[in-house]
Parts: structure tokens; C-alpha cells; sequence
């Protein structure tokens, strides 16, 4: 799939919407059972991140222009519910004052084309702009995109193509569960 493009669109159409929503779903919904925090944004918050302006989106095309793959950019970071903007304006101060702090939201594949280019196109249409900026931007994956689809290991290696760029995991959060079992557990207070 050597024939993939990058677009990079700040509103997405209303009739297209649904069938980006069709994509993501495809992509995303399996982690409703597979990460603790919410990995998959409700239908409505979709909808503003397609609409949103703010909220930069690379989309992936086939040949015949059928998108396989979108990619969420923004230097809004008010935009992104589940992060903190005030931890990037104090680690990246410099950043911060010339509005070079960027966060990408999410990147997903459609699963039929996850073995072709899109990823890279989209990952590397993004470092584009974050190289022309001298930005400072951030993301998040859950764990088990992590370890099982080995996304940051993908992400680097498109970051490895740069000569200048530094990648540090920034923080972290640890869930925890317990299985109360035994008598106890199911008699009252």
C-alpha cells in the first residue's frame, strides 16, 4: 500500500463523519475490555474533535482517495480532556511561550489496512510540522497497545528518522484491582 496520502484537514464534513466514526470504532472499540481508563471517546466527543477546527486531523487516503487511517493533532491542549496543559506550559516553558506545545490525540488504523503505510504516512506527516515548529508535543498509550501492537516502538522509528529529537516517557499511571473472595466478601458491612 505504497500508494497512501496524508491530508491534513481541520473540520471533517458531516456526512463523513459517521463513516470516520465507523473507522474509529473498528479500531478503538475492542479497548473497552482491554485498558482499565477509557481508551474510546463517546460518540459525541467524536463528533466535536471532527468539527473542532482547533483540532488538526491527518487523515489517510488510499489511491482512490478511501480514507484508511486519522491521526488527532492540536496545539489546543484544552481540547484534550486527559491531559494537563499547566504540566506542559511548566516542562516546556520556552515552548509554551511561542505556542509550540502540541498533544496528538489518537492515531488509528482501519484493522484491514494495518499491515500497509498508513501509520507511518500519518506519524510522519505529523513530525513534519512538529520539526518545522521546534515543538514539544505529547501523547499517551495504554498498555495494551503498547505490548501487544507495539506501538511506540513504531512511533520511534519514525521519531528515529530526525536528527534532533529526544524521547522520554514523561509519567506514568499504575491501576490496581482487588477480588475480594470467601465468606466475607459477599456478607454486608
Amino acid at each position: 500500500m505504497s500508494d497512501v496520502h496524508v491530508t491534513v484537514e481541520t473540520t471533517i464534513p458531516d456526512d463523513r463523519i459517521e463513516m470516520f466514526h465507523r473507522l474509529y470504532e473498528e479500531a478503538f472499540g475492542p479497548l473497552r475490555t482491554k485498558a482499565i481508563a477509557r481508551q474510546v471517546l463517546h460518540r459525541d466527543e467524536f463528533h466535536e474533535e471532527m468539527i473542532d477546527p482547533r483540532v488538526h486531523k491527518h487523515v489517510a487516503r488510499t489511491a482512490s482517495g478511501e480514507p484508511i487511517g486519522l491521526t488527532t493533532l492540536t496545539r489546543h491542549l484544552e481540547t484534550v480532556p486527559w491531559i494537563s496543559p499547566d504540566y506542559f506550559a511548566a516542562r516546556y516553558p520556552e515552548h509554551a511561550a511561542r505556542n509550540a506545545i502540541y498533544y496528538a490525540g489518537f492515531t488509528l488504523v482501519a484493522p484491514s489496512a494495518r499491515q500497509g503505510a498508513a501509520f507511518h504516512a500519518m506519524i510522519k506527516s505529523v513530525v513534519q510540522i512538529l520539526v518545522a515548529e521546534r515543538a514539544a508535543v505529547g501523547w499517551d498509550i495504554c498498555s495494551y497497545n503498547n505490548t501487544q501492537l507495539s506501538f511506540a516502538d513504531s512511533i520511534r522509528a519514525v521519531l528515529d528518522e530526525q536528527t534532533n529529537v529526544e524521547v522520554a516517557v514523561e509519567d506514568s499511571q499504575t491501576y490496581y484491582a482487588a477480588q475480594f473472595t470467601g465468606d466475607g466478601a459477599t456478607k454486608g458491612g
